[in-house]
């Protein structure tokens, strides 16, 4: 059992310290962020905090795991999968994009690039809860593709990381490196129709 697993996620203000932590992390960073500025935020007592998560690093890898956790069953709820596969990537691939480039996401990817030599455990747990954990689901929905001759794929993990780069195309980089902070639906819908389009192209029947 991990320290993680040990965290207590009960209690009527454990969403009240996860809010809190989100607020100041995105404000302050990781390392900004102090435990006396969460617990004002989360309006508790550091006693209180430290009796949900008696370490930073594992607030910030709980934020961020619910974070993504949210995203993924946003998406999930979204796909009704007897609909044509076009239709479902569509779907997935412009709720990806608009993540992607969501001031959380791009604030948790500098906070793990950032502290990535001393805590890597915090870019592992990004990565785990976030894009292995996209991909893991996307792969799942493209086996049943296959199943039903929607798609003809034969690595369908290759082929889910490949529709998820797709997503990235000029918006991720631009985002990254400060070059555009906001970005509008009809650019993210463009560029998830451009990605569903090359990838229909590689593997639509």
């Amino acid at each position: 059992m991990t320290q993680a697993d040990t965290i207590l996620r009960t209690g009527r203000k454990f969403d009240q310290v996860l809010r809190g932590a989100r607020e100041v992390f995105m404000a302050d960073g990781f390392e900004g962020a102090s435990v006396d500025d969460i617990a004002r935020a989360a309006a508790v007592s550091k006693a209180t905090l430290y009796s949900y998560f008696p370490d930073k690093r594992l607030l910030f890898i709980e934020v961020a795991q619910t974070e993504c956790s949210r995203m993924a069953d946003r998406v999930i709820s979204m796909i009704d999968e007897t609909k044509p596969a076009r239709e479902v990537l569509t779907i997935a691939a412009t709720q990806l994009a608009a993540f992607l480039v969501s001031d959380f996401a791009q604030q948790v990817f500098r906070i793990c690039v950032a502290e990535r030599d001393r805590f890597p455990e915090l870019g592992h747990a990004f990565y785990q809860s976030g894009p292995k954990n996209g991909q893991c689901h996307m792969a799942a929905y493209l086996e049943k593709a296959v199943a039903k001759g929607e798609l003809a794929i034969d690595d369908v993990d290759i082929a889910a990381a490949q529709l998820s780069e797709l997503c990235k195309v000029r918006i991720w980089n631009r985002a990254a490196f400060g070059i555009q902070t906001s970005f509008t639906q009809e650019e993210i819908d463009e560029v998830a129709q451009q990605a569903v389009d090359m990838f229909m192209a590689r593997y639509g029947v």
